[in-house]
Parts: C-alpha cells; structure tokens; sequence
C-alpha cells in the first residue's frame, strides 16, 4: 500500500493535497505531478511511502531538475513507484552504446574470468538479475534548507513523512491528507 502527498510551499507555507499515483508510469509524470501543484514555480516536494518499507522524496522547483532521495533502495527497487526514483538515481534507462565503454572491465582479465581482487558483495540483495545498493540513495541534503538536516534525514525510519513535516512546519496540513 502506498501513500503519496504532495507539500507546495506558498507565501503563507506550505499547502498539502494527496495525489493518486494510478496513471505514473516514467519520472516525467512523477515531475509533471509536482510542477502542477506548484504556485509561482516555488518548492513542491513529492512523498511517496510504502507501509513503512522505504520512502522517497522528489523536489521541484521551477524547470529545474528534480532532486530525489530515496530512504532505501533494496526496499524500494522492489516497487514499480520506487524503480522508478531508483532508475533515475543509477543513470536512467538510456540505451547509448558509449555507455556500454564506461562498464567495459579493462583491467586485464580474460572474458569471464574474475578478477581475484574482486569481492561479491554479499549484503546487496539481487533483483532481476542485478545487484541493487542497499541502504538511502540520492540527495541526502534534499530538506537540509528547509529544516531538516542530512543527519536527521538519514535517521528517520517509521512515519517519516510525519517526522519531515514537522520539520518542515507542514504537520498540520499533511494531517489533513492522510
């Protein structure tokens, strides 16, 4: 189950409304979801929780890039919101063959032979194939200018969107959306 809110920072704070993420398939409609909540292009941060498995974090301002933090990849990379933020935090999904050059192991090793340098790092779970990180990903400052500092980020683990708001002094307009 997933809870998604939308926080606008206005002249007079910030304005809460929930949003339903049914029709969200890229990061483009994730981002188009956030610049449509925006008042004079201004901070709009996008939550999105599952039952207290990972959230993650989009913030828009203006036609800037969206900033994303995701509390834990592994949690996350298991869910299609989630795989999402994640695939953007790894460098997206372009399929440029000079991309291909950048992961080429020219170390010296024959084809298939491992490196003996090499360790499998066993505390990466492994999903579809592919190592996922574990642990927070993303801009971990994301809410540092709005209050809530990267330490205090990092250490939220249960009802983190109530913990950021209040942070945030959105508390009160979060309430009336969950």
């Amino acid at each position: 189950m997933y809870f998604a809110a939308l926080l606008a920072r206005t002249e007079d704070g910030w304005e809460a409304s929930d949003t339903e993420l049914d029709d969200v398939e890229t990061l483009s409609d994730l981002t188009d979801l956030a610049r449509d909540a925006s008042v004079d292009e201004d901070t709009v941060l996008l939550f999105i929780e599952q039952e207290d498995a990972w959230f993650g974090i989009l913030r828009v301002e203006g036609e800037e890039d969206p900033r994303i933090y995701v509390s834990d990849a592994a949690a996350a990379a298991r869910s299609s919101y989630g795989e999402i933020l994640i695939d953007e935090l790894l460098g997206g999904e372009d399929d440029d063959p000079a991309d291909d050059l950048d992961t080429l192991d020219l170390d010296g090793t024959e084809d298939g032979e491992p490196d003996e340098n090499d360790e499998e790092d066993e505390d990466s779970p492994v999903i579809d194939g592919e190592t996922v990180l574990t642990g927070a990903v993303g801009d971990r400052e994301i809410l540092a200018d709005l209050g809530l500092p990267e330490a205090d980020l990092l250490a939220l683990e249960t009802d983190a969107m109530a913990e950021i708001a209040e942070a945030l002094g959105a508390a009160e307009v979060l309430e009336t959306v969950r």
